[in-house]
C-alpha cells in the first residue's frame, strides 16, 4: 500500500523561555522549554553535550504518550523508544530529544482513550481514529525543526521509524544524514498496533516484528 503523503507544514516561531540542568537516571541533562508561537502550546528540548559540532547530531523527535510513559501501558512502544533515545544520548554524551505535546498522534488524551475502546472492539489504530472523525495522523513537526534551528542544529542522525518525520525535518531545512531505527519491544498487546503502523503508515518495523514476543 502506498504510504500517506506528508501533509504540508507551516513554519513555526518558537520562544525559548525556561531552561535548567536536571539530574536524571541518564545523567545530567539540559532541559529547555519553548512556547510555540500563538498556539498556546509548549515543547521541550532535552540535550547533552555540545550541539555545535560540525557533524550530525543524534536527535529524536518524540510525541508525548501519557499512557505509555506514565501508566506503563503495553499497547504501544513509546516509553521504550523514549528510554532508548535518552540512553543513546547518555552513551554518546551528546544529542537532543525534542518532546512534543501531541498525544495520540495529535487527537489528545481523551480521544486516544476513546480510540483504545474502539480498538478493543476490533478496530485497528488507524480505523479507530477515522471512526472518531480524525485523520490518520494530525501531528506536525515544524515546531521540532524550529527548536533544532534555535539550538543551532543543522544536520541530524534521526532516531525514528517514521519516514514522515524525516521528510518533515528535511522540508524545514534540517539535513537528515541517516536514520537510526527506534525499535522498542513487541508484546502480545502491541503487536497488532505495530503491524498496522508498518503496513499502513510505512514505519520501518519489519525487523522488529520478525523478532520474538517479549
Amino acid at each position: 500500500m502506498t504510504k500517506p503523503a506528508v501533509k504540508p507544514v507551516a513554519r513555526c516561531v518558537v520562544e525559548r523561555y525556561a531552561e535548567t540542568e536536571l539530574p536524571t537516571t541518564h545523567g545530567a541533562l539540559r532541559v529547555l522549554v519553548y512556547r510555540l508561537g500563538s498556539r498556546g502550546e509548549e515543547a521541550l528540548a532535552v540535550t547533552a553535550g555540545s550541539l555545535s559540532a560540525t557533524g550530525p547530531v543524534f536527535t529524536r523527535v518524540h510525541s508525548e504518550c501519557f499512557t505509555g510513559e506514565v501508566l506503563g501501558s503495553l499497547k504501544c512502544d513509546c516509553r521504550e523508544q523514549l528510554e532508548l533515545a535518552l540512553s543513546e544520548i547518555a552513551e554518546r554524551q551528546t544529542g537532543v530529544l525534542v518532546y512534543l505535546r501531541q498525544e495520540g498522534r495529535g487527537i489528545g488524551l481523551g480521544n486516544k482513550i476513546r480510540a483504545y475502546a474502539l480498538q478493543a472492539e476490533g478496530a485497528d489504530t488507524v480505523e479507530a481514529n477515522h471512526r472518531l472523525g480524525f485523520g490518520t495522523d494530525l501531528r506536525e513537526f515544524d515546531a521540532a525543526a524550529a527548536v533544532l534551528h534555535d539550538l543551532g542544529v543543522k544536520s541530524v542522525e534521526l532516531h525514528t521509524n517514521n519516514p514522515e518525520k524525516m521528510e518533515a525535518l528535511t522540508g524545514q531545512g534540517i539535513e537528515v544524514v541517516r536514520r537510526i531505527p527506534a525499535h522498542g519491544g513487541v508484546n502480545a498487546h502491541n503487536r497488532e498496533y505495530l503491524e498496522t503502523k508498518n503496513r499502513l503508515l510505512g514505519h520501518d518495523l519489519g525487523a522488529l516484528l520478525r523478532g520474538r514476543l517479549q
